[in-house]
């Protein structure tokens, strides 16, 4: 058996109510507070926590970029704070990391960042960070990097260090409740994507592989329940889905889907969920092809193809699915064929793309894109 490790959050709390943990943990600190401002669970907490200490309350919209990141960290640094709690989607999860790491850095971000920048590690130790998800997908909540968008290179990178995995993970399904369906749908494909990806990429281990095959049929369920019957119960499944997902992915590696994942969205500004659920059942049907045949991975493979057919009728039944309750294809996400070239090129240099279990060639990835 090859060497392996596995890393995660300092502490992982799950459950409904869990969130009524955050403000007792908080206390006597001062705290910077990021937050979405469609979340209204939000507004109780930051009540909560200034009944306790100093806050600083910052309002994170949409996808972290370089120069929003950066001003908040500006603002930051005046406020002095020693701890940073982010509540939100997975975006402000990422945002409140880029905090977290950047806030105590004597250097810019270009100093830390992958591919644009010179992907150093930290040189002073991040703040401590409470990650609050508030959607099921990303799993960042137990992850060791920050994606940013990079608007300059068109191009979204991470933030990554060890010591960026978050202190405290509170994951309450409770406040997915009012999650709308495009989200809950799309968050959704990218929680699947990230326990399928890890289970046949060429980095898995048997601790992850204990997680995806545990949360794949889970969250193939929970998908199912929550687009169609809107059923609220379901949520708990889905959040665990993407927990599982996040530490499979930050101790194994995740693959094609993600390659593109990254650079689609630094080029068009799509949401990455919805990038991710266009892109997974082309890229197993090509990863399928380029195996050979009676191997370790195309067992993998055609286990999960059983398990997606067990739900949806078969690999493409779970795509119909998709597109049938307003999943958009490529082309409607801003990805047109002449971009096929040069896209598949820069997946293939894309960290997550390294872990891929089929090295494909140009032509196929962009013959993965023109599928999707």
């Amino acid at each position: 058996m090859a060497v392996f490790g596995f890393a995660t959050a300092g502490t992982i709390r799950f459950g409904r109510g869990v969130l009524s943990e955050a403000a007792p943990f908080a206390a006597a600190r001062r705290v910077v507070l990021l937050r979405s401002a469609s979340v209204a669970q939000a507004d109780g907490l930051a009540r909560d926590l200034r009944a306790a200490g100093a806050v600083l309350e910052l309002v994170a919209r949409g996808e972290p970029d370089l120069p929003g990141v950066e001003a908040h960290v500006a603002t930051a640094r005046a406020f002095a704070p020693d701890l940073v709690i982010a509540i939100g989607g997975g975006a402000v999860i990422d945002h409140g990391k880029a905090l977290a790491a950047l806030i105590p850095a004597p250097h810019g971000a270009l100093r830390y960042l992958e591919v644009v920048g010179e992907g150093q590690p930290l040189d002073a130790a991040p703040l401590p960070l409470v990650a609050i998800p508030t959607t099921a997908g990303t799993g960042t909540e137990v992850t060791r990097n920050a994606v940013i968008q990079v608007p300059e290179a068109a191009r979204k990178v991470s933030l990554r260090d060890p010591r960026l995995y978050p202190t405290l993970a509170l994951i309450d399904p409770d406040l997915c409740l009012s999650c709308p369906k495009s989200v809950t749908l799309a968050s959704g494909l990218d929680a699947i994507t990230q326990v399928i990806e890890p289970f046949i990429c060429a980095r898995s281990n048997p601790m992850t592989d204990a997680l995806c095959i545990e949360a794949i049929p889970r969250g193939l369920s929970a998908l199912r329940r929550l687009v169609v019957q809107g059923d609220g119960a379901a949520w708990d499944d889905m959040a665990l889905t993407s927990l599982f997902g996040g530490m499979a992915l930050a101790n194994a590696g995740l693959g094609a889907v993600h390659g593109f994942a990254g650079v689609i969205g630094g080029r068009t500004g799509a949401a990455h969920g919805a990038i991710c659920g266009a892109l997974l059942v082309p890229v197993l049907e090509a990863n399928r092809r380029g195996v050979t045949e009676g191997s370790e991975t195309a067992r993998r493979i055609d286990w999960v193809a059983a398990r997606i057919a067990a739900e949806f009728g078969s690999l493409r039944g779970l795509r119909s699915f998709a597109r049938d309750h307003g999943l958009p294809d490529l082309r409607a996400l801003g990805v047109t064929s002449d971009q096929h070239a040069a896209l598949a090129i820069e997946a293939r240099q894309s960290s997550s793309y390294k872990a891929n279990p089929v090295d494909l060639s140009p032509d196929q990835l962009a013959g993965i894109l023109a599928a999707a």
